[in-house]
């Protein structure tokens, strides 16, 4: 969740470190901060708020070595004193993870300790200074031996001009610069700063100076890691003529969709391998991906007519599941580093199925744990809220189904091939502000479907939800009458998604129920008629016709536009919303 920073070399840390949180702060943005060893000397600042908060101070800051960190608060509220960089003695230190046994550990070993915060990561370093004997990579692994949880740590010593990196379950990269070495949660802080990189296992310790990089297993003995070519690109930080980025990248969906579907090329021949013999598909994820991953199961169902089922990937690893040799599970998530999705993968690979990741991220821990992966081609994404990588998953899921029922991609790709196009004229489409305005003004708003427009209501309710905070639910349209239609009244918004024209009639029953309780509706849809018959009754958003399956395409740009609009009708912020983060590497 939250994100890392740290650099060993001849230039100013503090800077570099500020650019690289600014990069990371999708990570976490309920505080910041920076310090620098110099001389045998620790400064720091740290603050409440976004990483902008520091800048000035940061600048202040004189040294070669350093570590910074933007938060995502679990243990303690975002506060001063709960912010990164904590420190103790001689030692100061960044963590993302959770410490499951930190009171324990407090418990233990220090006893009349006096803490200046609330956090999990403050018992780490008070016991680093404890068992300090001289030795800082001993030092480190006694301490982290004793941790139960995730973790992926920076560290400091006054006593050394170095950096000690670590990790167990949360992500940890090094990076090789011309003037001095990295450390990162992720490839984005580095790009522009280091050509290659290496991507710390679980357990392994790294010690880099401003000259060169050691790393150890987890019995500190040297081993040689892979270096790999840093593939990220600097996210772009510039809005054009965006007044957020949210809007910036829905602007990019037509981009990410075609993308992906010229990248697929490159690893079907393997999918294929790994896809022989398969009689039953799971997919799983966490959110938006779980939403994607509702509308792959259709996919597969329909393409493929093999039994396909969609898991919540948190839930999919409790519920002793049942997974066979023939068993192909498809783990998607955006950042690669979901917690659930990870551990999700791991357990179907131990009980013998074959994984395929579907991810944006090429260097992540889930494709460590894949048989193989399909490549979500979004590019970097700063808004909290999925959007251009929700439809580069659609888009890779669509042709993973495709090449699951033995239908060459050639033939997937020609349909998807008018879908930029498509999407670029949704992103012009008339009546989202009237419902936006309909939307702020509601007790609650109700998303309906059927079928796949079922799986994009889920995801249109989880956007409005995350960015305007406007109380919303997900519902299959038929279930409407089954209990949902009782918080129907006058103060009420319902979305309804229509696409299927042999449903159409059906999901109209649902529109009718809502106007009838004065309810007030909205309908999304590309179904003949439809806008005749509701005129002056709802309000109507008409989307381009195209292939049923991949309606889901345009449908999403829509609702996606809507919770922007309302987020702003609102005064919230799109990009950081509120007690969330991007990339959830913690259960």
């Amino acid at each position: 969740m939250c994100g890392i920073v740290g650099y060993c070399g001849k230039r100013n840390a503090s800077e570099i470190i500020y650019k690289g949180l600014k990069q990371l702060e999708y990570r976490g943005y309920d505080s910041a901060g920076i310090a620098v060893v110099s001389d045998g000397t620790v400064s720091a600042v740290k603050k409440q708020g976004r990483v902008a908060n520091i800048e000035a101070e940061a600048k202040a800051l004189r040294g070669n070595v350093g570590i910074g960190h933007t938060r995502w608060a679990t243990h303690g509220k975002p506060s001063d004193e709960n912010a990164h960089p904590h420190s103790s003695g001689k030692f100061t230190l960044v963590h993302n993870g959770i410490i499951e046994n930190y009171d324990e550990l407090k418990a233990r070993y220090l006893c009349g300790e006096k803490f200046s915060s609330d956090t999990d990561s403050e018992v780490i370093v008070k016991l680093l200074d404890k068992f300090y004997n001289g030795d800082i990579l001993a030092t480190v692994k006694k301490v982290t031996d004793m941790l139960k949880g995730s973790y992926a740590l920076v560290i400091i010593c006054a006593d050394f001009d170095w950096l000690v990196v670590t990790k167990r379950a949360n992500p940890a990269i090094i990076g090789y610069g011309e003037d001095g070495n990295f450390a990162a949660s992720d490839a984005p802080a580095l790009a522009g700063y280091c050509k290659e990189i290496t991507v710390l296992q679980d357990g392994d310790f790294a010690l880099l100076t401003a000259d060169g990089v050691s790393i150890f297993d987890c019995n500190l003995q040297g081993v040689i890691r892979e270096r790999l070519i840093n593939l990220a690109e600097p996210a772009s930080l510039e809005l054009g003529d965006c007044p957020y980025y949210m809007l910036k990248e829905i602007r990019e969906v037509p981009a990410s969709v075609e993308r992906t579907y010229l990248a697929y090329v490159s690893v079907e021949s393997r999918i294929k391998r790994i896809l022989k013999d398969v009689k039953r598909v799971i997919v799983t994820g966490c959110g938006t991906a779980y939403n994607s991953g509702l509308i792959a199961k259709r996919y597969i169902e329909c393409f493929a007519s093999i039994p396909a089922e969609a898991e919540i990937a948190g839930e999919f690893r409790y519920k002793n599941p049942i997974i066979t040799g023939d068993t192909i599970v498809i783990a998607v998530s955006q950042s690669g580093e979901t917690a659930d999705t990870v551990e999700a993968a791991k357990l179907a690979r131990s009980m013998g199925g074959k994984v395929i990741a579907v991810t944006n991220a090429p260097y992540s821990e889930l494709t460590r744990q894949a048989d193989a992966v399909v490549p979500v081609e979004a590019g970097s994404e700063i808004c909290v809220a999925a959007t251009k990588s929700y439809t580069g998953q659609i888009t890779a899921l669509y042709l993973l189904a495709n090449t699951i029922a033995g239908i060459n991609s050639t033939e997937a790709v020609r349909r998807l091939s008018v879908m930029p196009e498509l999407c670029n004229k949704m992103l012009e489409c008339k009546g989202i502000d009237a419902i936006a305005d309909m939307c702020a003004r509601s007790s609650g708003v109700y998303f309906l479907g059927r079928d796949i427009d079922y799986a994009v209501a889920l995801e249109g309710s989880l956007k409005l939800k995350e960015v305007s905070y406007v109380p919303s639910e997900g519902y299959p349209a038929g279930e409407l009458k089954h209990g949902t239609l009782a918080l129907m009244d006058i103060k009420a918004v319902a979305v309804v998604i229509i696409t299927n024209e042999q449903l159409a009639g059906k999901s109209e029953n649902a529109v009718e129920q809502v106007l009838s309780r004065r309810g007030k509706v909205a309908v999304i849809s590309n179904v003949d008629g439809i806008e005749k018959r509701l005129q002056g009754r709802a309000e109507v958003i008409k989307i381009p016709e195209c292939d049923k399956y991949l309606s889901p395409l345009l449908t999403a740009v829509a609702v996606q536009l809507l919770a922007y609009k309302t987020a702003l009708l609102l005064e919230r912020d799109p990009d950081k919303p509120r007690n969330l983060a991007k990339s959830v590497t913690v259960e």
